[in-house]
């Protein structure tokens, strides 16, 4: 049996011991960026709604007391204990700590003379949130730099010498997660481990803890009863010890479908239902129509340099229109700017022999077809501005799996074609993720995580980290 995700348990000295030993510096220069980021929301917001570079008056005690809210309401929401959260875990959070910082301010400015308007708190929030999320990036990409290089990384025990055991060592060792596997800690379970050495028995926990300088102690769930589990948890108690234990449930599920619950004295895992329902359809589909709407509004100017770019560059048609597969297999016309010779598709068949691509997919890096300003649409993914139309028509979702053509649809196996049952989307875990450099398999399990784990906030979540994409394009041709 081979784990799935993994729990954390975490108290008061588990944080202690982690951000003091390992994170405290990381997580005080993210504070600091913190505050800078909020500084700056409101900054630009204040010139964005006032026409002013410069603010006057009271909004200068506002700065004065904007950082000291930003860390506290950061701090309050968990926000620097961040190795302990998934990545749509610390958003939610990110988004609860600003929309409450915001809050706060707006009550500052009401018991001063900076009264302002609601224009400017909309403004501040939605710059201060992009700011942030980027920021919060831009740091776990150093984070993992760090593991990589042997930094800020857990010195670990692994309790249990099973197959699960072994897979567990086997997976921390070669990967970059941020641990450091010492040794495995024996229980009464068969022992089959055999990659790293056994240190000791479960009884002698916290004492192999002392001698090994251990700060993380990983359990296998299944090589343990619940006898052995009360070392582990003295350890946490005493020793303020990091704690995780496997869970075995799908890699796909994530921590906001999954709640802890006590059942007569066992700790069981409900798994919460997935389906939208009529008031969450609602809201995402208004959430759609809201953002799609403002964003053709703002990029107006935009598409009408491109259309004209397209047209002088070669003087064929400025939009390419192509039949794919919605939701339920239901066909409807694709809009995008064209960035190919006019009858590219026909061309096709010669270039079959070259695709770098997996599965029913076709790419190509230097395609020949691509034409010269095609190259720079697709680098910055401005061919797919004109699929707003189609998530004003319905046919599309800002967010959701990339729609197919009806060729590579009658090509999947049997649990690909679970994508086509939620709208396609313009963007999604697929392009946050790596985009073309993904292979087909990893691209469809992302398109599935985010149909078993679909949120209002987590649409938020995937069009927030799109933005910085666009601007630093990484994987896409």
């Amino acid at each position: 049996m081979q784990s799935g995700s993994l729990v954390a348990f975490g108290g008061p000295a588990v944080r202690r011991v982690a951000d003091n030993r390992l994170y405290g510096p990381l997580y005080r220069w993210m504070a600091f960026t913190d505050s800078l980021c909020v500084l700056a929301g409101l900054l630009i917001a204040y010139q964005f709604r006032f026409g002013k570079l410069w603010p006057t008056g009271d909004f200068w005690l506002v700065l004065l007391v904007a950082p000291f809210v930003t860390t506290a309401f950061a701090a309050g929401f968990g926000l620097y204990r961040t190795h302990q959260y998934s990545s749509l875990e610390e958003f939610r959070r990110i988004v609860l700590a600003l929309s409450m910082t915001i809050t706060a301010i707006v009550m500052l400015s009401f018991w001063s003379r900076a009264s302002y308007s609601r224009l400017w708190v909309g403004y501040s929030w939605v710059l201060a949130l992009l700011l942030a999320a980027t920021s919060r990036r831009l740091w776990h990409r150093e984070i993992r730099r760090s593991w990589q290089q042997g930094r800020l990384t857990f010195n670990t025990l692994i309790v249990g010498t099973n197959h699960e055991a072994e897979h567990l060592a086997d997976l921390l060792t070669s990967s970059s997660l941020g641990f450091r596997p010492l040794g495995f800690v024996s229980t009464s379970a068969e022992a089959t481990a055999s990659k790293l050495p056994v240190l000791g028995p479960i009884g002698q926990l916290r004492e192999l803890i002392h001698r090994t300088g251990a700060n993380c102690v990983f359990v296998a769930a299944t090589a343990v009863q619940a006898v052995d589990l009360k070392h582990v948890l003295k350890a946490r108690r005493l020793d303020g010890i990091e704690i995780r234990v496997t869970a075995n449930v799908p890699a796909m599920l994530s921590t906001t479908r999954v709640t802890p619950r006590s059942v007569g004295g066992l700790m069981a895992l409900s798994i919460n239902a997935v389906r939208l329902t009529r008031a969450q359809a609602i809201a995402k589909r208004s959430f759609d129509i809201v953002l799609s709407s403002v964003g053709l509004l703002l990029i107006s100017p935009l598409l009408l340099a491109v259309a004209v770019a397209i047209k002088l560059d070669d003087r064929g048609p400025v939009l390419f229109r192509q039949e794919r597969m919605g939701r339920h297999r239901q066909p409807f016309t694709l809009l995008k700017f064209r960035t190919m010779v006019p009858g590219a598709e026909m061309l096709l068949t010669d270039l079959l022999s070259r695709n770098e691509a997996d599965g029913p997919l076709f790419k190509l890096r230097d395609d020949p077809r691509i034409t010269r300003i095609g190259r720079f649409l697709r680098r910055y993914s401005l061919d797919e501005l004109p699929q707003l139309f189609n998530v004003l028509k319905g046919e599309m979702s800002l967010v959701g799996p990339r729609p197919p053509l009806a060729s590579e649809v009658d090509a999947y196996e049997d649990w690909q074609l679970d994508r086509l049952e939620v709208p396609p989307g313009i963007t999604g875990l697929w392009q946050v993720s790596g985009r073309s450099e993904l292979s087909f398999d990893e691209y469809v399990r992302l398109d599935l995580f985010y149909i078993e784990n679909w949120s209002l906030l987590y649409d938020l979540f995937v069009v927030v980290k799109t933005v910085p994409l666009l601007l630093a394009p990484r994987g896409a041709y």
